[in-house]
């Protein structure tokens, strides 16, 4: 009977001890499944915050790119405005530099050409002179001599006489000081004579011819 109790009471310690040693095991459990969705939320809110990182980093880059863009295109403005304003300086200086250019030529070429205007009637008095002498006078020679010296010498600062006579009648050249009715038609609107010779000083008109033409 002894042995029969004893087995009896070990049998009921060991339920107790399995009773006792669930609930540990339920508990440890349920730490566990508390830990996984720990981890699992934890891993959530790090998936949802490198989205909004990398979006917060491109959003960045973007206003850093138009920052940039728009400095250039700044930039690109200021010097078109700079080479504006360089080409502009650089086109008067070269009008200027022309023009007093041209002025220096144009001194040089035609220095004297006030003072040779104004011996143009001396030679007209000295042609008028030497056309009423008689012909074997010795001071009709020396005036041709005289005349034709004189000439020379303004020739070589560019001054030259003007044919006028039988060319058409061009008012850049000629001044008509009377018409007369023509001879033929074919001299009609053509220089029959002329009252003043012209000249030209360099290509350029110094003195107008004075003609009759032919109406």
């Amino acid at each position: 009977m002894e042995q029969k109790d004893n087995i009896n009471k070990e049998t009921e310690e060991q339920k107790n001890e399995l009773n006792v040693d669930m609930p540990e095991t339920e508990t440890n459990a349920e730490v566990e499944d508390d830990q996984n969705q720990s981890h699992e939320s934890e891993n959530d809110s790090k998936e949802q915050e490198e989205p909004k990182g990398r979006r917060a980093k491109k959003k960045h880059a973007d206003q850093q790119l138009e920052a940039m863009t728009a400095k250039v295109e700044e930039m690109g403005m200021k010097l078109a405005e700079m080479n504006d304003k360089y080409m502009r300086i650089y086109s008067e200086y070269e009008n200027y530099r022309k023009r007093t250019s041209a002025e220096k030529a144009g001194l040089i070429l035609n220095g004297g050409k006030d003072v040779i205007k104004l011996m143009l009637p001396i030679v007209d008095d000295m042609e008028r002179a030497i056309a009423n002498m008689a012909e074997g006078d010795t001071a009709k020679e020396g005036m041709q001599l005289i005349l034709k010296n004189m000439l020379n010498a303004l020739q070589q600062k560019g001054l030259k006489p003007m044919e006028a006579m039988g060319a058409k009648f061009d008012e850049s050249y000629h001044e008509a000081i009377t018409q007369i009715p023509s001879p033929t038609p074919e001299a009609k609107g053509t220089v029959i004579d002329v009252v003043k010779k012209g000249y030209f000083l360099n290509d350029e008109v110094l003195r107008f011819a004075q003609v009759v033409v032919a109406n």
